[in-house]
């Protein structure tokens, strides 16, 4: 996975409680095999209303989406990760995520912050009325911040998610890391147990 550098974007409003996994991304659209290509059916179902906030021109480049309570609730979908990281979204905020989601997006380097639903209603009323407003979010600091730094937040973050995201290691990349220790003590092994290298 990518390392994650600070985020400098609009923010997406979405501010819907308990959205659930099959809302963001449909299981009709889960027989894919690849993990990319999840983007273009993002919120799909709610897309084809017309007035869908994602349908909304003006949010088009938003890489942080701003969302209620319970995010990623409902079926453990590692697919839901994907889709709004292939759509663009490098950060969500939310004042809680479903725990499965939230590891979910943990794996692929997708950031959740947890903030107050005070914090997250002010930002979406900055959204609404300012679209193009940017906000920073600094993962070595744990800060999200308005550009012109009237708004700043400290984030509570895993010390290990937070060296995994910043290093950009996902669960391959951090077996790689011991590859010098495993080759060392698959040479040491008995003939009489399987090994997994020549």
């Amino acid at each position: 996975m990518r390392k994650f550098e600070n985020v400098i974007g609009n923010c997406l409003p979405l501010n819907r409680a308990d959205v659930d996994t099959d809302q963001i991304i449909p299981a009709k659209y889960l027989k894919r095999i690849e993990r990319t290509g999840f983007g273009e059916f993002l919120f799909d179902t709610w897309k084809k209303d017309a007035d869908f906030i994602l349908n909304d021109s003006r949010y088009a480049s938003a890489s942080v989406l701003l969302a209620g309570s319970n995010f990623g609730c409902g079926s453990s979908r590692e697919h839901a990760p994907w889709a709004l990281e292939d759509y663009g979204f490098r950060v969500l905020i939310a004042p809680s995520f479903a725990d499965i989601f939230l590891n979910n997006c943990a794996k692929i380097g997708l950031l959740t912050v947890v903030l107050s639903q005070e914090d997250i209603d002010y930002l979406v009323a900055r959204s609404e009325e300012l679209p193009q407003s940017e906000v920073v979010v600094n993962l070595d600091d744990q800060t999200v911040a308005t550009a012109d730094g009237s708004f700043i937040r400290h984030f509570d973050v895993d010390p290990t998610t937070k060296k995994n995201f910043l290093e950009g290691l996902d669960s391959i990349g951090l077996t790689l890391e011991l590859e010098g220790s495993i080759s060392e003590f698959e040479q040491k092994r008995s003939e009489l147990y399987p090994k997994t290298i020549d």
